[in-house]
This record gives structure tokens, sequence and C-alpha cells, in this order.
């Protein structure tokens, strides 16, 4: 039986930073009432690429780490994974929305690191 433990770790916690940060743009939104677009505001704009780079990094990476599960990778493997992605994605959107550059390109640096070491580790699984 495939133990989907770490994959549901990695959906449960992304979901809510993507909710978080959805509610952001929301209160921006309102706060400024702005319906469409960013109105010029440089703080909503800011709020809307927070919350749209997590949508564009987070649905490849979670395949990946899908497939990982299937083919049976380790928990400890999964787990240092799922773990890392996630602080690097808190760090990457807390940076973005306190327009703090050193904690934005560490959360990115991060996330591109396991970008990269996900699939490779896929491909060994894949080779085993």
């Amino acid at each position: 039986m495939v133990d989907y433990y770490w994959f549901s770790v990695l959906v449960a916690a992304n979901a809510l930073l993507l909710v978080a940060l959805t509610v952001n743009v929301s209160r921006h939104r309102m706060k400024n009432k702005i319906s469409l677009g960013d109105g010029d505001n440089k703080q909503l704009r800011e709020a809307m690429r927070a919350h749209g780079n997590n949508t564009e990094q987070f649905p490849v990476y979670a395949l990946v780490i899908l497939a990982m599960t299937f083919l049976g990778a380790s928990s400890s493997l999964l787990s240092g994974l799922v773990i890392g992605y996630t602080l690097s994605r808190v760090i990457h959107a807390y940076g973005m929305l306190n327009n703090h550059f050193p904690t934005r390109r560490l959360g990115m640096g991060v996330t591109y690191i396991l970008q990269l070491v996900a699939p490779v580790m896929l491909i060994v699984e894949l080779m085993e």
C-alpha cells in the first residue's frame, strides 16, 4: 500500500499558504477599492505577484512528489523535500510581501534547488 502522508502534508501546507496569499490580495483589493487589475497600487501588485508566484511554482513540484510517492520513495527523502519546499515558499512569500530582497532570494534559491533535486531523485527512483 502506498503511503501518501508526505504528499498530503505538502498539499495541505501549501494550500493553506495559498489561501493566506489569496486573502492578502483580497484584503488589499477591499482596502483600496480595486476590483480588477492592480490599480497601479504597489502593495496590491506585490500581493498579486506573491500569490501568482506560489501558484506557478507548486503544481509541477506536487506532481513530482506524487510520482515519487507512487514509486515508494523513502519517507526520509520525501519529508526533507516536502518540509524544505514548504519552508522555502513561506520564506519567499514573506520576502516578497515585506519588500525584503535577501529573504525573497533565499526562499527562491532553496525552491530552485529543490525543484532540481526532486526530479533528479524521481529519475533515480525510476532506475531502481
